[in-house]
């Protein structure tokens, strides 16, 4: 019955509309300076009535009749718009082609085109719009819309097709002058998602080679970089040499950060905030790094710098989407890292004056976690457990930050059996989880537990053979338990594999070296792992492995810089004691 009213009250509608452009009896005239009778804007307005009544097939039809007769692309729009909110692909695609056939100069229509035919997934499709595309846009803009290319193609199912369509596509550009950087190194943006890391980093090199200045040939770069592409690291280190952008030197602490070479990170970094001091991002991931080398004075006066150089601002902004903006994330990320600074320190009301400023709903769970933290060091496991556990889980990440929590919180206190069994129960929800069966590996050795620690261990790499933490771990007990010293070599070499210059897998390796009796190789790897990743674990070993070779006065230094990163360390306390040293 209310669909029949909402009709009749269009028809009236319509009726009314037709009576006021009628003038001197003469019915249906056009309106002046208009090619919209009253015959087609009743038609507009019924197809109108049916798409918001739930009849998208009526309305799309109309429609695209209406844009037929009239050649005006509003209407094919509208036309590609309904049938795409009725999830027609087939007959959006069918109105944009009408759309580009009846304007063929038409870079709205075109795109249309292109982007129906991604979405549907008909990748080999694709090849005739998108050099239309290129081919339709000004001289002077060409360059950049190629370098927008790969964005494109992101969510294509079959990544080598779409890259050799792209590829086949931009080899004409690729040979002209003002647009054959940005042809070169959309072409390599292709080939790494479709894997071909070899062939991308040849791609970045011949753009690099035609413009020594560009940005974007760095940029891919440096993606490779991230994909374990070690020869990539050339090119950015040349452009550097060239040009000291602070925005690019930002991204190549990054991408040494992502390699595990914090050592290197941190100077990139420290480089941007000598140079220039008022960027502010920059004081804030200095800040980061120095937290995690547990450099807690340097990295509290970064900390400080970022939110100097920030300003105040309301530390719940949004932006128009609901989602805290970028600049309120970074606030939020150091007010976190200084609640850990006072935290770490004792300071518990500090910590918690820098917790009190967060006050973005999303961050609701990674907040109580640094107050559960709180109140564990004050004395209260069991409330901070509570707090964690009565904490709502707006997403699975959530749900996981949560047990991650509570995990360490147990860690933290030797209570290995209530984390052995919190992570048994979440196991009989995903009993493939790598994740916690590695965690539940690493509580299983606490527990003395060998066997089962072995076990989930190897388990772990059934299911996710490149899972290079268990790998590790596995050769690591080996080794420092002194037993099967060939396979634990082996098991660490491989977890290298995965994840090259890793400073903790080297510790690993140089401690079955050590063991093996190779030790001046044992030393080698030591000192680089050290130097790169300055941590106590790291500084117990390389303290044993100067003490066996006699050099006592150095490996007193550096057990001593290992207490000050950490004095609670179990490898370096037992290192300590196993040895009577009391550096």
């Amino acid at each position: 019955m209310l669909r029949t009213a909402h009709r009749l009250a269009a028809l009236l509608l319509v009726s009314c509309m037709l009576s006021a452009n009628a003038t001197e009896g003469a019915v249906n005239k056009p309106v002046a300076n208009s090619t919209i009778d009253g015959g087609l804007l009743y038609q507009l307005l019924l197809g109108e009535l049916n798409a918001q009544q739930g009849e998208p097939g009526a309305a799309y039809s109309l429609m695209l009749d209406a844009a037929r007769k009239t050649q005006d692309p509003q209407l094919y729009q509208r036309a590609v718009e309904i049938a795409l909110q009725a999830r027609s692909g087939e007959s959006a695609l069918q109105a944009a082609r009408a759309w580009r056939q009846a304007l063929p100069n038409s870079r709205e229509a075109n795109r249309f085109v292109l982007q129906i035919l991604l979405g549907l997934n008909r990748t080999q499709e694709t090849a005739d719009p998108l050099k239309r595309e290129i081919t339709l846009t000004p001289e002077a803009d060409r360059a950049a819309v190629i370098s927008i290319v790969p964005r494109f193609y992101a969510r294509a199912s079959d990544r080598k097709a779409a890259a050799q369509i792209v590829e086949q596509t931009l080899s004409e550009f690729a040979n002209k002058p003002e647009t054959a950087v940005s042809s070169w190194t959309s072409i390599g943006r292709m080939r790494l998602q479709a894997e071909n890391r070899s062939g991308a980093l040849d791609a970045a090199q011949r753009a690099h080679s035609l413009d020594a200045q560009a940005v974007g040939p760095i940029l891919l770069a440096l993606a490779l970089m991230n994909q374990q592409q070690t020869q990539a690291e050339t090119l950015v280190r040349r452009f550097l040499a060239r040009q000291p952008s602070p925005e690019v030197r930002m991204e190549y602490a990054r991408a040494l950060l992502n390699n595990q070479r914090f050592a290197e990170s941190l100077e990139q970094i420290q480089m941007v905030t000598r140079s220039q001091a008022g960027f502010a991002d920059a004081w804030l991931f200095q800040g980061s790094l120095e937290l995690q080398n547990n450099q807690f004075k340097e990295a509290e006066t970064s900390l400080l710098r970022f939110l100097q150089l920030s300003g105040s601002a309301p530390e719940t902004a949004q932006n128009a989407s609901g989602e805290t903006d970028e600049r309120t994330r970074g606030l939020v990320s150091a007010y976190l890292a200084l609640a850990q600074i006072a935290e770490q320190r004792k300071d518990f009301a500090g910590s918690e004056a820098w917790l009190a400023k967060v006050g973005s709903p999303e961050d609701l769970v990674r907040v109580q976690s640094r107050r559960a933290s709180l109140l564990a060091k004050q004395g209260k496991l069991d409330d901070a457990r509570q707090l964690l556990q009565n904490l709502p889980a707006r997403t699975e990440a959530d749900a996981r930050f949560k047990l991650a929590a509570e995990l360490q919180l147990l860690r933290d206190y030797r209570k290995y059996a209530q984390a052995y069994e919190l992570l048994s129960q979440a196991l009989k929800k995903s009993p493939n989880d790598v994740e916690w069966l590695y965690e539940q590996a690493m509580l299983a050795e606490k527990m003395g537990n060998i066997g089962v620690m072995e076990r989930l261990l190897r388990q772990v790499i059934a299911i996710k053979p490149d899972y290079h933490h268990a790998y590790n771990a596995l050769g690591y007990s080996f080794a420092d338990r002194n037993v099967r010293l060939v396979e634990a070599k082996q098991l660490i070499t491989k977890a290298l594999e995965f994840a090259p210059a890793d400073p903790y897998i080297t510790d690993s390796l140089a401690w079955a070296e050590f063991r093996l009796g190779n030790k001046e190789e044992a030393l080698r790897l030591l000192q680089w792992a050290f130097k790169n990743r300055p941590d106590a674990e790291i500084a117990a070993h390389l303290g044993e492995v100067l003490w066996s070779l006699n050099r006592k006065d150095e490996a007193l230094s550096i057990w001593r810089e290992g207490k000050g990163l950490n004095a609670d360390n179990d490898t370096l306390l037992d290192t300590l004691k196993r040895l009577g040293v009391n550096p």
